[in-house]
């Protein structure tokens, strides 16, 4: 090997070892890596109209049957469905909204006339594998045309935090740049890394939302597309002192000092939050509200665990406390180790962009084969929420409204379930 040669595999070799602030990747290096992502990512893992429209079936399904056995009863889908951001193996998460007196017998309600219909020959819908949890909050969990599907009871909280985060995805806009990150974010999390899943003692969905939407918060004017989003997340959090630090809306804040919510530096130059303290307050009050119980009060106290996320409405509930020691540590590994890949390849020469971007999703890509032109009924669906599930006004009387353990804890979704 020349003497040239050997100095260009060096510098080859220090590029790959370095990791580049996010503000210093050039323009047109992201603009490449952006289209390379939805190329051969995104295109492959966003939800499609076919999957919608078989997850909307099933959802009409189990609202008909709500209806018009339990009089005066509804039910309501929460979670990444009406989000649009589940990947394409996720289940559907219904609630059934009733008096607290009722839900145990709604509970065994649903799952008799579930059990029926797994027996019946003539049935609309292939259910199968129906399931009471008895927990402290009952759980009615099926399969739906291979579809998974848990139906919980006055889960508000779920109801509510699809209301906020589809307020924040309108107010960043940028053609749905919030739900493109949250889906590329959590594909990262699942295939590449194993990191989600408040089941299995890991990151809950709602948990991954409040990260992705600090990040927002601290450098949303520079955001424009969701591998830059992804590139910001794994190096803010990669650095992040989880061990004296918790993660809320309004920047990091002590441990040491809480309940008190005392914020230090964000980490972010003092550049301006996307949305100001009174604005967002706004709107996380106004969530808050819908998910109060006990008169508006709750005297729970924010329990410090092994990675701390102070949900944006309910400031007292811990989205990591599902989160088990071990676990933690290889969440935060895994953060700093997709920093330090992800930063190589955006360091690299736009020729060899293409390639990187494909091994660093690589598990993903192989959960998502296929390529080429893909037929109109399996286009990427559009992830606005206007024209598919509304969420109606939901009034009576409710408890055990926990925004986290309602979409997460509760039904433990994603890979968690997987949404």
């Amino acid at each position: 090997m020349s003497s040239e040669d050997s100095t260009n595999e060096y510098q080859f070799r220090q590029l790959l070892e370095s990791r580049p602030d996010p503000s210093t990747i050039s323009a047109e290096i992201m603009a490449v890596a952006e289209k390379i992502t939805w190329n051969e990512v995104l295109f492959r893992i966003h939800p499609t109209l076919d999957e919608f429209e078989k997850r909307a079936d099933i959802i009409l399904f189990l609202q008909e049957m709500v209806t018009q056995s339990f009089e005066g009863i509804q039910a309501f889908p929460y979670g990444s469905v009406p989000l649009k951001t589940y990947l394409g193996h996720g289940d559907i998460d219904l609630t059934v909204i009733c008096e607290p007196v009722e839900k145990d017998l709604l509970a065994e309600g649903m799952y008799a006339l579930l059990k029926y219909e797994e027996q019946n020959s003539n049935a609309e819908y292939t259910v199968k594998e129906t399931k009471l949890i008895g927990a402290e909050v009952k759980l009615v969990r099926c399969k739906i045309e291979n579809v998974p599907v848990d139906i919980s009871f006055n889960q508000l909280g779920g109801l509510s935090t699809v209301c906020f985060l589809e307020k924040v995805d309108h107010l960043i806009n940028k053609n749905h740049l919030f739900k493109r990150s949250v889906l590329l974010i959590k594909a990262w999390c699942h295939y590449e890394c194993r990191i989600l899943g408040a089941y299995h003692g890991l990151l809950a969905t709602y948990a991954l939302e409040a990260l992705i939407l600090f990040i927002f918060q601290l450098f949303g004017s520079s955001l424009n597309g969701p591998l830059a989003v992804l590139y910001r997340f794994l190096d803010y959090y990669g650095k992040f002192d989880w061990d004296n630090n918790c993660i809320s809306l309004d920047g990091p804040v002590r441990t040491s000092s809480l309940p008190d919510l005392v914020v230090t530096d964000r980490g972010n130059d003092g550049a301006e939050l996307l949305f100001s303290g009174e604005n967002m307050r706004f709107y996380t009050d106004l969530f808050a509200a819908a998910t109060s119980s006990n008169g508006g009060q709750d005297v729970r106290i924010f329990g410090p665990m092994h990675l701390n996320i102070i949900d944006p409405i309910k400031k007292n509930n811990n989205l990591g406390r599902s989160i088990y020691k071990g676990n933690a540590l290889r969440i935060r590994a895994a953060f700093n180790y997709g920093a330090r890949n992800l930063g190589r390849i955006l360091q690299l020469p736009s020729e060899y962009i293409s390639d990187e971007i494909k091994m660093f999703f690589e598990c993903t890509r192989m959960w998502h084969r296929g390529s080429g032109v893909i037929p109109e009924s399996l286009s990427p669906l559009l992830l606005s929420d206007e024209e598919d599930f509304q969420l109606k006004s939901v009034e009576g009387d409710t408890d055990d409204a926990d925004t986290m353990s309602d979409e997460e804890g509760l039904c433990l979704e994603e890979g968690e379930r997987d949404w």
